[in-house]
């Protein structure tokens, strides 16, 4: 298969219809399939070895809060430097076989998952906490990066050693992109299969060997992606799996001399603490590390008075409240001129008070934050937030065994005030007025993040102006700030959002390589 025709035949894996009856069933079969295997235990993978420790993390359905997902064992800093040097010892080996073969490995992969779709997405569901349409939508997204990483690696390995030169008489020269070493991947637990397993993979088809640390709240989706790993074939020592804590596993990663990059996908704090921690020297460390972070932002949707209004109010709901508003992505603030501010912002009132809230196995559609600690601090900002703003719906509790919390909506807030500002990672919206779409537009600036926007106008001058002046990693037109496609929207963003490291982009791989020149005089 050429390279022309990997790239070329790449296609989106589609969303599931659920309205249809027989998806609608076997989604049914596959959450009872699981259902039956919540509870067992997971081990650590260092090379060839499976090791249970004594000290473990349990893990719990968020919206059954008494029900065990799976018990995952913990690592400390004996395993930690143990699964350094196995990744080391491999990746001696792995960085020779040949890109293709490399691939090859991941479109066995996104084959068997999608032969398992529903089975994936129904762990994702008892533990992470999301609806049909969340789970199914991560899920697909893990079969892209697959597939697409895949592909990439192919077409950059036949096409790197004909890039176009300065030509000099006398000399053949080439560039080549080589692997970078062992690297660390920190995955979060909003995407725990489909960012987990893309920066993952990404690393891997580049050649490198991967310690990879999962979210303390999402082990379990993570130990059947490495099970799924090891049943396409994949040496053993390449993927080392260990759950851990996040300073004496985590931290002692990051710092160790012989990893060579961190891919890190999380919070604002713990990223810049990495990026710090990261770039400090160590004895015997013979480069400087490289570090792929993506760490949230406080994403808007801006309305002018041209827009499809209901359209608009549709977005900024579905931007705000997806998965519960636990998206780095999410939209937590609208800004709407205030010549329609009164119409968006009640058909907005309107559409968050018809949400259903309950089980997601249920699929309904709102379901639990991911565990206590959320609750605690977005019923902190909710407290805030009545403070700085007007509360329209929500502010409370929800009822149901697990960590619910009502769509909460507050307007007439200040773009200064801090639910405008910080992020909330909650189903929080606050709503601001702008004077017009111009100041519409500053405000929407007004933020340390730049991750993703929306603009809503039907006036294209206005259009065009915004494409220009918002600054974001991710901008969308007429549409939701949520759903980015691995291929069509790649994805990650400016400032305080993180190192702008295009997940799901033609230039991705190349964040887990290094360029080398060779240069032959020729007799």
């Amino acid at each position: 298969m050429t390279t022309t025709i990997q790239v070329a035949t790449f296609k989106n894996e589609p969303f599931t219809n659920f309205s249809i009856e027989e998806n609608k069933q076997s989604m049914y079969a596959a959450l009872a399939k699981v259902k039956k295997e919540l509870g067992e235990k997971y081990p650590i993978v260092v090379g060839k070895d499976k090791l249970f420790t004594e000290e473990q993390t349990v893990s719990i359905n968020p919206g059954n809060v008494d029900e065990i997902v799976g018990t995952v064992s913990k690592g400390n800093q004996e395993l930690a430097e143990k699964a350094v040097q196995e990744a080391l010892k491999t990746f001696e080996t792995w960085k020779k076989v040949a890109p293709a073969a490399r691939a090859e490995y991941l479109f066995k992969a996104a084959d068997l998952m999608r032969q398992r779709k529903h089975e994936f997405s129904s762990y994702l569901v008892y533990e992470s906490g999301k609806n049909w349409a969340e789970a199914d939508a991560d899920t697909a997204e893990a079969i892209d990066f697959m597939e697409f990483y895949a592909r990439e690696m192919i077409r950059l390995s036949e096409t790197s050693i004909h890039q176009p030169l300065t030509k000099i008489e006398g000399e053949d020269n080439q560039i080549s992109y080589i692997p970078l070493g062992v690297g660390i991947v920190i995955s979060p637990f909003n995407f725990p299969l489909a960012i987990m397993a893309g920066t993952t993979v990404a690393a891997i088809v580049s050649g490198n060997t991967v310690i990879l640390k999962p979210a303390d709240a999402t082990p379990v989706i993570a130990a059947k992606f490495v099970e799924l790993m090891e049943e396409v074939g994949l040496p053993s020592g390449v993927l080392n799996f260990l759950p851990g804590d996040g300073i004496e596993v985590g931290e002692y990663l990051v710092e160790h001399p012989k990893t060579r990059f961190i891919s890190f996908t999380g919070s604002r704090a713990v990223g810049c603490r990495i990026y710090e921690r990261a770039s400090k020297v160590q004895p015997g460390q013979l480069w400087l590390k490289r570090v792929i972070a993506e760490m949230g932002g406080k994403d808007g949707v801006v309305v002018d008075e041209t827009a499809d209004l209901d359209a608009a109010a549709a977005a900024i709901v579905a931007s705000a409240y997806g998965f519960q508003g636990q998206k780095c992505s999410a939209g937590s603030r609208a800004i709407i001129v205030e010549s329609v501010y009164d119409q968006v912002v009640e058909k907005v009132v309107e559409l968050t008070r018809n949400l259903s809230i309950g089980l997601p196995e249920e699929n309904c559609s709102i379901g639990p934050v991911i565990d206590q600690k959320s609750v605690d601090k977005i019923m902190d900002y909710i407290e805030i937030g009545k403070t700085e703003g007007r509360l329209l719906t929500g502010g409370s509790r929800a009822e149901g065994n697990g960590f619910y919390i009502e769509p909460t909506i507050f307007a007439d807030v200040d773009s200064k005030a801090r639910i405008m500002q910080e992020e909330i990672f909650g189903p929080v919206l606050a709503i601001t007025k702008a004077a017009d779409w111009k100041e519409a537009i500053e405000i929407y600036n007004d933020t340390e993040y730049g991750l993703t926007g929306a603009y809503h106008s039907k006036d294209e001058d206005r259009i065009n102006y915004a494409l220009e002046n918002m600054h974001c990693g991710n901008l969308y037109i007429n549409k939701k700030c949520t759903g980015a496609l691995v291929g069509a929207h790649p994805f990650g963003g400016f400032n305080m959002s993180g190192t702008d490291s295009k997940a799901g982009g033609y230039d991705y791989l190349l964040l887990f390589t290094q360029a080398k020149l060779k240069s032959k005089k020729l007799s």
